[in-house]
């Protein structure tokens, strides 16, 4: 096939102002009304077939480029709050944008543009690639794409979010499982995922005789692979890593467990890459549950979170060179509860479920029914006797996000319009929570965006999904 014929032909309908070159390479003559037009690109970066889909990826990705549009890493920034030269007064939100993220990052970019914020992430876990059937250039693309539409420029900063190893599967066949992540971290890298967090939690052995030894394979593991990470490093970019010490929804982490794994993780990661950066940040548990905890009549039930235990973790993670401590698990917290994150010096935290709830709050019925019939069918299986239809439906539905991805793009312009704008209210909301207004400032001071150009047949071709398993974690 002519490469460059296709990436012309996906190029003819963004009009005479996206210029195609041999190479091939690509041409911006007037952005704005790009802007107008990249939609249409993203469409075919979501719902075509490949060659189709993969090239309209990367043209997507050049695109991007070409107007200052840079994927980056958040590493540096989290360094300097770590020695104390930024402020600690913000908590970064890494969020989750599960459906219709183009759309999602469009309410993103508009609502922290508004406050001169760029300290935040966009970001897509191991298990929520499978369910929501998109790789991580489908991923990427989409949010540049965002980007463009909505005049941005500057660093975006794209994550792997829990890169998790299965316990289940690691117990089978340990190689291939930690293989597939070092699948899965090649593919992001390479889409421009220039922050992961490893999450080898899933390994810690409580039944084992002291907190060092609990945590051994856990921070052996966690080096390992930040070692291999390392390696995929462009030239000049530093990937933030970030490691995990507690699953989420298990018992609260402690300092003993953090102190345990972070003295065992730098000893293994001098062994194998002596001159490698360490870890930015460090996942603990405080309480909180993946997706909130719903009741038999359908209300969430309400979750404490220790930020006491978050605090003092922060503090000791500094100690490490660390920005601080992440909290995972948080967006069907009461709002009022996110200006306490600010105040126990969170780094960063995690957003997810409450964007998704927000989608199917506004979907049409006739849609919504046809996804709770799905569901009912071919995930009935995994139903337990105890759930109400309440229960049952919300923690499945996540899983109708990848097999109703087209009818979800092809819902009427209205009905789209109305949930960004619900999505934008809650991201101006949560922005201001976090007291994000006015991280341009720090973002732009410590850190370097570089344009990393990729070549078309790195985009070629099928991407490798992950399994939505289980016991794996969003």
């Amino acid at each position: 096939m002519d490469y460059l014929e296709l990436i012309q032909r996906l190029a003819e309908p963004l009009g005479p102002d996206l210029e195609i070159q041999e190479g091939p390479t690509v041409r911006v003559r007037r952005p704005e009304a790009l802007r107008e037009r990249i939609e249409l690109l993203v469409r075919k970066a979501v719902l075509s077939s490949e060659p189709e889909r993969s090239a309209a990826q990367w043209l997507i990705r050049s695109t991007a480029l070409e107007l200052g549009i840079l994927p980056a890493s958040i590493h540096d920034l989290y360094m300097a709050r770590g020695r104390g030269e930024v402020s600690d007064r913000f908590t970064v939100p890494a969020m989750n944008l599960r459906a219709l993220p183009f759309f999602a990052a469009r309410s993103v970019f508009r609502a922290a543009g508004r406050i001169d914020a760029n300290a935040l992430i966009f970001e897509i876990a191991r298990s929520e690639m499978g369910y929501t059937a998109q790789s991580a250039a489908e991923y990427a693309a989409s949010i540049l794409a965002a980007a463009i539409a909505e005049g941005y420029h500057g660093p975006v900063f794209i994550q792997g979010d829990h890169f998790q190893v299965s316990a289940k599967q690691y117990a089978k066949q340990p190689e291939a499982e930690v293989e597939a992540i070092r699948v899965l971290a090649r593919e992001a890298v390479r889409a421009g995922f220039f922050n992961i967090d490893i999450d080898t939690s899933t390994l810690v052995d409580l039944s084992r005789p002291n907190i060092p030894e609990q945590q051994e394979v856990n921070y052996k593991l966690c080096a390992e692979l930040a070692s291999y990470a390392r390696q995929l490093e462009p030239e000049g970019v530093t990937i933030s890593l970030g490691g995990e010490i507690g699953e989420v929804g298990g018992h609260n982490s402690t300092e003993p467990e953090l102190r345990a794994f972070m003295e065992g993780l730098n000893d293994r990661l001098r062994e194998l890459a002596p001159q490698a950066a360490g870890l930015s940040k460090i996942s603990i548990q405080t309480g909180t549950s993946h997706g909130g905890i719903v009741l038999p009549d359908g209300s969430m039930a309400k979750v404490k979170v220790d930020f006491d235990t978050l605090a003092r973790l922060s503090r000791v993670a500094k100690e490490y060179g660390m920005g601080g401590a992440v909290q995972h698990g948080a967006s069907t917290l009461p709002e009022e509860a996110f200006g306490q994150f600010v105040e126990a010096g969170a780094l960063e935290v995690h957003l997810a479920t409450n964007f998704q709830n927000i989608l199917y709050d506004h979907l049409d019925n006739g849609l919504l029914h046809e996804i709770y019939a799905y569901l009912a069918q071919h995930h009935g299986d995994e139903r337990k006797r105890t759930l109400t239809d309440d229960q049952f439906f919300y923690g499945a539905r996540k899983r109708a996000i990848g097999p109703f991805k087209r009818q979800m793009w092809d819902m009427p312009g209205e009905a789209r319009e109305g949930i960004q704008i619900a999505w934008e209210q809650q991201f101006n909301r949560l922005f201001q929570n976090l007291s994000i207004a006015g991280t341009r400032e720090f973002v732009d001071r410590h850190v370097v965006p570089l344009r990393i150009e990729v070549p078309l047949r790195d985009y070629l071709g099928e991407k490798a999904l992950s399994e939505a398993g289980a016991d794996l974690a969003d």
